[in-house]
């Protein structure tokens, strides 16, 4: 299973409510999509869900296959089978690619002496190669330098090496040309599956040319207003937002 359930959660920055009673539900094998105007609280969302310190949850839940994992460090969060990627994917120098996922693995392996690096490399290569990542980005420091196509490719070969339950995607279109947007798909659809469920986040319709979504919800001041399938979608696209925001006031 890896059903996602955020019921009723309710977010503040600095005191200033940015979620606010917003629900979800993401059953196994599905991909939503929750669009929205810039302020909407969809990044506050995944920061949220991460539990990121800055960001104070008032109420509500947020269960992976009811495991309740609101507040729990990053490192419990993943190990229940939970992967966010993020909208900037921070740099770190200094801990190379190879190390970095292949020290994520082994802290969720019982038995660290099972762990074989033949069989690691051979597999990060593969990995490497299906999302046109050049090999020698294995020796690179994480993220340090690279371009905003190079980390979002990065995060994706995470993603596919730590084989998560669900997956949470922050816009993670944002900055990417039309090429390496379809390598990044590509890599997501690979993984999609009866037994996996995805939340992509996205401000624009394009990624849901190649990441065709289940369920699309609009968020709006913290909120799901109005759900449907890709078809509202395009017709955000090409309204924009303002509708969304009469239709609320009427």
């Amino acid at each position: 299973m890896s059903t996602l359930k955020v019921k009723n959660l309710s977010v503040n920055i600095e005191n200033k409510p940015i979620l606010k009673d917003f629900s979800i539900e993401v059953p196994d094998g599905e991909v939503h999509a929750i669009m929205g105007p810039n302020g909407s609280g969809k990044s506050t969302l995944s920061k949220a869900l991460a539990g990121h310190p800055s960001y104070d949850v008032i109420e509500g839940s947020a269960k992976l296959d009811e495991n309740d994992f609101l507040g729990l460090d990053p490192d419990e969060i993943s190990r229940l089978g939970l992967f966010l990627a993020f909208q900037y994917p921070i740099e770190v120098p200094g801990v190379s690619i190879a190390n970095f996922i292949r020290a994520a693995l082994q802290s969720r392996m019982k038995d660290t002496k099972s762990f074989k690096a033949v069989d690691y490399y051979k597999d990060l290569y593969a990995k490497m190669d299906d999302l046109g990542i050049d090999r020698k980005f294995t020796s690179r420091s994480l993220n340090d330098g690279f371009s905003g196509g190079e980390k979002k490719r990065c995060e994706i070969l995470q993603m596919a090496m730590l084989n998560p339950n669900f997956c949470i995607l922050d816009e993670t279109d944002s900055g990417l040309d039309i090429d390496a947007l379809r390598v990044v798909s590509d890599g997501v659809n690979s993984m999609r599956s009866k037994n996996r469920g995805f939340l992509v986040i996205t401000h624009y319709q394009r990624l849901l040319d190649y990441i065709i979504p289940d369920k699309v919800h609009v968020m709006w001041e913290g909120r799901i207003v109005r759900s449907g399938d890709k078809n509202l979608a395009t017709e955000l696209e090409s309204k924009g937002y303002d509708w969304i925001k009469e239709e609320i006031a009427a």
